[in-house]
């Protein structure tokens, strides 16, 4: 039986499981993608990923608050973040969700929150990456990126490949550190490309595009089939190797990441942790499904 991706996007989405997931723990096939549920277990892992030649960005996973006082207990928690990522000396940015902080309550009060992380930050000189979500939340996202670009050069956001509009809204981010990805949400056919192959060369259209800009370009992606087409374009452009990297996923083709690290290459790792980690885990099912097998296996030996 086929398990199809808007399955796991719909079980993703759904609240009651997600309380009932904190319950259950990660290690029900999560803790293959999930750095542990504690700073210290994340930052632990980071330690031994950059003593193999691999930089990080740390997620603190959590999404849709809708309430301020989780807001507020959010922010804190992300500048703890900062702060515990530089007295452990460890190479690894930071990604953030907005709906996690604030931006489904007002626009605005996002907007400040994330002054505040940002500034953080930058007196401990690191960079901060916004996650884009869903479509929904597209144009509030990059809204608050552009009013944030004003004060802060210490932050970025994520650009979709199934995207129609992706290549020209690269037009104005044309500046702006992006990290460019294929897209894990189901969108409506009117905004998104359904078809693989659409999605595919969209994507790399938008690569060749970021890479040829001022802006720095992050390459997420296990296909080898794109980085090996992005190996062939930079040499093709004599395009420097400290203008973009690969990134990938934690727990995902480990021995690739390490082979282009290997080959001169620099790769960030994406490594989220955290007690909300079903909708990421469920998201990541939805990419790949096959992964079922893994979380039966860890059913198993549970």
């Amino acid at each position: 039986m086929t398990i199809s991706r808007s399955f796991f996007i719909f079980l993703s989405q759904n609240k009651t499981l997600t309380k009932g997931a904190k319950k259950w723990g990660i290690h029900l096939g999560a803790s293959k993608v999930v750095a542990g549920e504690d700073i210290d277990e994340a930052l632990t892992t980071i330690q031994s990923m950059n003593e193999q030649g691999l930089l990080a960005t740390i997620d603190h996973l959590g999404e849709f608050i809708t309430e301020k006082s989780e807001v507020e207990e959010a922010k804190q928690k992300t500048i703890e973040i900062i702060e515990s990522v530089h007295a452990k000396n460890v190479q690894s940015e930071l990604t953030v969700k907005l709906t996690k902080l604030g931006l489904d309550i007002d626009t605005d009060y996002c907007v400040e929150n994330m002054k505040e992380i940002l500034q953080a930050a930058k007196e401990k000189q690191n960079f901060v990456n916004i996650d884009m979500e869903d479509y929904s939340r597209y144009e509030k996202t990059l809204k608050v990126l552009k009013t944030l670009r004003k004060e802060y050069d210490n932050v970025g956001t994520v650009l979709q490949g199934y995207l129609r509009r992706g290549l020209d809204d690269l037009d104005s981010l044309a500046e702006v550190p992006l990290r460019i990805v294929k897209g894990a949400y189901q969108e409506k056919e009117e905004v998104a490309f359904k078809d693989k192959h659409e999605v595919d060369a969209n994507y790399f259209l938008m690569i060749q595009k970021h890479l040829l800009q001022e802006g720095f370009t992050a390459i997420g992606t296990h296909d080898h089939r794109i980085i090996n087409a992005v190996k062939l374009f930079v040499e093709d452009q004599n395009i420097a190797y400290d203008t973009f990297e690969f990134q990938m996923l934690y727990g995902f083709r480990t021995e690739l990441q390490l082979q282009l690290v290997r080959e001169g290459y620099n790769v960030r790792v994406y490594v989220p942790f955290g007690k909300e980690w079903y909708g990421y885990f469920m998201r990541r099912l939805a990419e790949r499904p096959q992964n079922l097998v893994s979380v039966a296996k860890g059913m198993i030996t549970k």
